[in-house]
């Protein structure tokens, strides 16, 4: 059996998620979650083969996630099943160690057999994707990800300073920088088109 848990924010695409796996002889669903902490806790509780996890959750990231589960003793392989069809978000995916990238209009019986190719050692990755990705390399630091991410909030240079624990001007000298990569006259234009290119 391949013992699998969920992590889906959206409680409808959690649902029938969990429906198709049901379905399947070869799986056992041993958890749901919401939110990335309570995944990570699920995960670490009850060692699964396999956790199938969306992108943007609240708590932890999906590719938060595949980066904290991959240092446990017993690391779960990691299937990403997202909306998200952006080249940097599967690039960073598969520097977290992520196994599979498929998007959520995969039909559920291509969905279970990539299940099957993952744990046999195979890696899937969804093909509209696969050949865009390695032209798509993100520029950010990720200190300048984490800035950004926090401009996105409208923060300003001071509040992240407080908030990271870094120095107003290197805050400063960080958001210059990543602007500067990207081509943005500002912060908020610079988080705009990281978010675009799925680097944040």
């Amino acid at each position: 059996m391949i013992r699998i848990v969920i992590a889906e924010d959206q409680t409808l695409l959690r649902e029938a998620l969990s429906t198709v796996i049901q379905l399947e002889r070869d799986f056992e669903l041993v958890g749901t979650a919401g939110d990335g902490e309570t995944t990570r806790r699920l995960v670490e509780r009850e060692q699964p083969d396999l956790l199938m996890t969306d992108i943007e959750m609240p708590g932890m990231t999906g590719l938060e996630l595949a980066e904290h589960v991959r240092n446990l003793p017993r690391p779960p392989r990691v299937l990403i099943v997202t909306t998200f069809d952006r080249p940097g978000y599967l690039r960073r995916a598969m520097e977290a160690g992520v196994q599979g990238y498929l998007l959520k209009d995969t039909p559920s019986a291509e969905l279970a057999a990539a299940i099957r190719r993952i744990m046999a050692g195979e890696r899937v990755v969804a093909p509209e994707l696969a050949f865009k990705a390695w032209d798509a390399a993100d520029p950010l630091t990720d200190t300048e990800r984490r800035l950004l991410r926090l401009a996105e909030q409208g923060l300003s240079s001071q509040a992240m300073a407080d908030e990271t624990g870094l120095a107003h001007g290197t805050v400063r000298n960080y958001l210059h920088a990543a602007g500067s990569k990207l081509g943005a006259p500002n912060r908020i234009a610079a988080a705009k088109i990281a978010r675009e290119k799925g680097w944040l």
